[in-house]
Formats: structure tokens, C-alpha cells, sequence
């Protein structure tokens, strides 16, 4: 059985070390959905805020590129990808994540980051019209590169439409 890398043998918390390891070609992506009223999909495009789906994807690419900040032991790691989609879906929004680096540490949280931030800043957006949208099924569908290998989310288990209902 594999054990938690962020503790010691002793419990206590510690950055796992990577600087033995060699940097190589990473590649992650998470989805994750936020469902809202039908109100809200129909003012998506008028919002006096702006295109919360186009803000939404911006705000996901520049989180992606602070998790080091926002998670008390995440590397800081330099992304050569990072892309969200932003769609309307089932319902409400889903929302995918690519990330990509040349590290020696995986981009599996820079990708949950990014989902993450991009359904909050749809929240927020759209809070004045339904206060009642829920974030749901932020997961990752994806996962290569790095000692552990690929990773893949069996598809009928994958987040969106279909589950957030």
C-alpha cells in the first residue's frame, strides 16, 4: 500500500523533495460543473459584468498558474499549457482543464485549481440572479506522465451533465 507523501514517518507535514527526480513531460486534466436555472443560462450572455464563461476561462488559466500559493505544499513549477473549456451543458456549465509542464512533479492540482476557480467566478457572477447554483464533480479525468504513469477516469464515471442533475 502506498503511503501519504506529505507526511513523515512521525506525522508531522513535510513538501515531498523533488529534486532527485528528473523533470520530464506532464500532463493533466480535470472537469468539474456548476448547475444553475434556466434563468441564469439565459442571461449567460448578457451579464452588465461581462461573458462569464470567457471570464471564467481566465480566471482558471491564471489560478492555474498560483496553486503554488494556494496550496500550502504544492510546488512552484513552470506550466508550458495551461486551457480551459468553459460550455454550457445538461443544465449549467461544465468546466475542463488542461495543464501541461516539464517538471519533475505532476500538474494534477494546477488542473483541479483551475476548474475550481472557474466555477467560483461563474458563482459569483451570477449569484444575483440564483444563489442556489451548486459546484459538483470536480475530479481528474486524466492524469500522464511521472513515476506513477497514466491515469484515466473510466468514462461512466467522469463528471457533467448527466451526474449533476
Amino acid at each position: 500500500m502506498r503511503e501519504l507523501s506529505h507526511f513523515n514517518k512521525d506525522g508531522s507535514v513535510r513538501m515531498v523533495d523533488v529534486s532527485g527526480k528528473k523533470a520530464t513531460a506532464r500532463r493533466a486534466r480535470a472537469r468539474g460543473f456548476i448547475t444553475m436555472s434556466a434563468k441564469v443560462l439565459r442571461q449567460l450572455p448578457e451579464n452588465p459584468k461581462g461573458n462569464p464563461l470567457e471570464i471564467a476561462r481566465i480566471a482558471g488559466i491564471a489560478a492555474a498558474k498560483q496553486t503554488f500559493a494556494l496550496i500550502p505544499l504544492a510546488h512552484p513549477i513552470p506550466l508550458t499549457h495551461v486551457d480551459l473549456e468553459v460550455r454550457v451543458a445538461g443544465g449549467g456549465v461544465e468546466i475542463e482543464s488542461t495543464v501541461a509542464t516539464q517538471a519533475p512533479t505532476g500538474v494534477e492540482m494546477e488542473a483541479l485549481v483551475a476548474v475550481s476557480v472557474a466555477a467560483l467566478t461563474i458563482y459569483d457572477m451570477c449569484k444575483a440572479v440564483d444563489k442556489s447554483m451548486t459546484i459538483t464533480d470536480i475530479c481528474v479525468i486524466e492524469k500522464r506522465g511521472g513515476k506513477s504513469g497514466t491515469f484515466l477516469r473510466p468514462q461512466a464515471s467522469r463528471p457533467g451533465p448527466q451526474s449533476a442533475r
